[in-house]
């Protein structure tokens, strides 16, 4: 019976390469019927790491879950999973996020580390078990470190995660800082997505409370050509509040050369989520110098101020 590995929805590189790597790990633990599925489109920053190594991206899921064998990778929270993740058997999950919103009927095998990146918990088990890393694999992990990480600019980012990378690019024959960079820049351009893709391209719910908070984010090398159609963003955060049910709705607009952020914010509790960073809305927007992690710099400063 296949045993279906994915990560959470609007995947980013973590959550798609790490799929891939998960199921590369458990072949080699003798499970031959792990497969690598995704649960979106591939963004651009993805595509550009699966094409440089030469990896097929994974498969659209569409199966219905009930009863199935799953392994999560990059979340755990049941709203950021397959719709019918609740009738489904949870194996394991490797994840580098807070526990919320998860429970299982029987007993699991769970590894989650205060890491930026799951795939340097995935890179920790294959050394733990003497496994080979393929230069592909490895090429795939650099990725993921390199995309949660920002280039080792976020503060999620640890020294396991830079020595993982360094390392990893012996066996990938790559340098990490030029490739990161070119893979950063490939997933960075905005002018050919729509704002609705842009809010779906990377973006998460968070309930707190009695609170549901959609929290997207894009990476740009410019925060001004994102913001240059700010009234579309909202009209579009609007309409899909009002559709999923959202209680708020911000957009991070994070520059990825200079490490800052500017968020947009539309639906209730404004004024709670601007004080959450120190600050007052202008427009529906402010600048949050430094900020670049939502992890680590967004959704517990948010949270506390929600609760």
């Amino acid at each position: 019976m296949t045993t279906y590995i994915f990560g959470h929805q609007n995947p980013d590189t973590d959550a798609i390469t790490s799929a891939i790597i998960m199921a590369d790990f458990e072949q080699s633990h003798g499970n031959k019927e792990a497969k690598a599925y995704r649960l979106g489109d591939v963004a651009p920053e993805t595509q550009y790491a699966l094409n440089y190594f030469n990896v097929e991206a994974p498969e659209l899921l569409s199966d219905d879950l009930t009863g199935k064998d799953v392994i999560l990778v990059d979340h755990n929270e049941f709203q950021q999973s397959a719709k019918t993740i609740e009738n489904a058997n949870v194996k394991h999950v490797i994840d580098h996020h807070r526990i919320a919103n998860f429970e299982t009927a029987g007993p699991l095998y769970y590894r989650a580390e205060p890491v930026g990146c799951t795939a340097t918990i995935l890179y920790k088990m294959y050394n733990e078990r003497g496994y080979e890393i393929k230069p592909e694999i490895a090429g795939l992990m650099i990725s993921a470190i390199v995309s949660d990480s920002l280039l080792f600019k976020s503060p999620t980012c640890t020294e396991q995660d830079v020595n993982a990378a360094r390392a990893l690019a012996r066996i990938a024959n790559v340098d990490v800082d030029q490739y990161g960079l070119d893979m950063l820049k490939a997933g960075a351009s905005t002018k050919d997505s729509t704002e609705k893709e842009l809010l779906n391209k990377d973006a998460k719910s968070f309930n707190i409370g009695e609170n549901v908070v959609r929290i997207a984010q894009v990476n740009t090398v410019d925060i001004d050509e994102v913001l240059e159609r700010q009234e579309a963003f909202e009209n579009a955060m609007n309409q899909e509040t009002a559709e999923q049910n959202y209680t708020s709705f911000i957009l991070v607009v994070t520059d990825i050369l200079n490490s800052n952020s500017k968020i947009l914010v539309t639906g209730a509790n404004t004024d709670k989520i601007a004080s959450a960073f120190n600050t007052t809305l202008e427009n529906n927007t402010a600048f949050l110098p430094g900020v670049v992690s939502r992890k680590k710099q967004v959704v517990p400063q948010v949270t506390e101020a929600l609760s």
